[in-house]
């Protein structure tokens, strides 16, 4: 896994095996972020990371200067490794929380404009994130929900669907708050 831009560009980072983790790949990660980049000011933005992981994500926009990121992920090792990774990259603008992401999407009202979210591919309600995320208004006006999936899933009859973008094995799903 590597940082891909910003003040940390190439920086490689080696996550722990015993993770339960999937990271996106680079090449998936690229694409994703020059669609962020061409729709967003991206230091003046807020970012959710839910099922975070590694942090990747919340490490590349942290590189690029976003001002707050906010990571929930259920498992304590990802949320550790989260908290170590981002004091030894300096991250002050990361805040990670140890919470199932959708109790969080739930309890929770601060709204974001990108929320981005990687759930276990085999993870049966993943349906549910972006029917939450607009039930609680937890996007900004033009905001916008990315969601990470396998090929298996079709949002696009879903409210608020914007696109749908495949790289390799990646999909990405996207919803936009109009």
């Amino acid at each position: 896994m590597r940082i891909i831009s910003g003040k940390h560009k190439g920086k490689r980072l080696i996550a722990p095996k015993n993770l339960p983790v999937r990271p996106t790949t680079d090449y998936a990660k690229e694409g994703l972020f020059n669609i962020i980049t061409n729709e967003f000011d991206i230091e003046g933005i807020s970012v959710l990371d839910l099922f975070s992981g590694t942090g990747n994500i919340a490490y590349e926009f942290a590189s690029r200067g976003v001002k707050k990121i906010v990571c929930i992920d259920g498992n304590y090792n990802c949320v550790s490794y989260i908290k170590q990774t981002s004091r030894s990259l300096n991250f002050n603008q990361i805040s990670v929380f140890k919470n199932d992401v959708f109790r969080y999407l739930k309890k929770y009202s601060t709204p974001f404009d990108i929320i981005f979210a990687d759930p276990p591919y085999d993870l049966k309600n993943i349906d549910q994130v972006p029917q939450l995320v607009f039930e609680n208004n937890l996007l900004n006006e033009h905001g916008l929900l990315i969601l990470e999936h396998d090929r298996n899933w079709d949002f696009s009859d879903s409210p608020n669907f914007l696109d749908h973008r495949k790289y390799s094995n990646v999909n990405f799903s996207l919803f936009q708050n109009n």
